[in-house]
C-alpha cells in the first residue's frame, strides 16, 4: 500500500476537515455515516472530454504523452449528506486506457456513489493525493491505482460542510 500526500498550500486546513481530507478508505461510507442516510448523487457533466495538460501531468504522463490529445470519461457531481446543500464537488477522470474489461462498468455509474465501486472488494486503494486550498474550499485530489488503472478523483469540501461539523 502506498500513499503519498502533498499539501500544494501555504495555509493549514480546518483542523475539524484533517479526518475528511486524509482518509484512505471510502470517503463515501464517511460521509453516508455523517449524514445517517445514502448520499445523493447530483451530475452536472458526464462524458467524454480531452484533459487538459495539468490533468495529464496528475495522472503520472511525462515526456512526449503531454503533447498528444488524452481523452477521458469525466464525471463532474455534487454529493449531498442530509440537508439540501451539496457538501462535496466531487470530479473523477478516466482515461480511455483506463476503462478496459470490467472498469467500463466506471462508465454507467450514473447517480450511484464512486465509492461503491471503488471501494468494493478493498477497504483502501494505493494512491497519491494532494491537498490544496481552492475558491470553494479544501481539495483533495487523488490519483488511484485501481487493480493497475490510474483514476483521479478531486473532492471539494464546500463550505456548508465545513459549517456543519463545527456545529457538532
Amino acid at each position: 500500500m502506498t500513499s503519498h500526500l502533498a499539501c500544494l498550500t501555504n495555509s493549514s486546513p480546518p483542523t475539524e476537515l484533517l479526518s475528511w481530507l486524509n482518509t484512505e478508505g471510502s470517503l463515501t461510507a464517511m460521509l453516508e455515516v455523517k449524514a445517517g442516510q445514502p448520499l445523493r448523487v447530483e451530475r452536472s457533466f458526464e462524458g467524454y472530454r480531452l484533459l487538459s495538460l495539468a490533468q495529464k501531468k496528475q495522472l503520472g504522463m511525462k515526456g512526449a504523452a503531454l503533447s498528444r490529445p488524452l481523452l477521458a470519461w469525466v464525471r463532474e457531481a455534487q454529493l449531498y449528506g442530509n440537508d439540501e446543500q451539496p457538501w462535496v464537488q466531487a470530479q473523477s477522470l478516466f482515461p480511455l486506457s483506463s476503462l478496459q474489461g470490467s472498469a467500463r462498468r466506471l462508465q454507467q455509474l450514473k447517480s450511484t456513489p464512486i465509492g461503491y465501486v471503488l471501494f468494493k472488494r478493498r477497504r483502501t486503494l494505493p494512491n497519491q493525493r494532494s491537498i490544496e486550498q481552492t475558491s470553494d474550499g479544501w481539495q483533495r485530489q487523488t490519483l488511484y491505482d485501481w487493480y493497475g488503472r490510474k483514476l483521479l478523483i478531486s473532492e471539494t469540501f464546500l463550505p456548508q460542510f465545513s459549517q456543519k461539523l463545527l456545529k457538532i
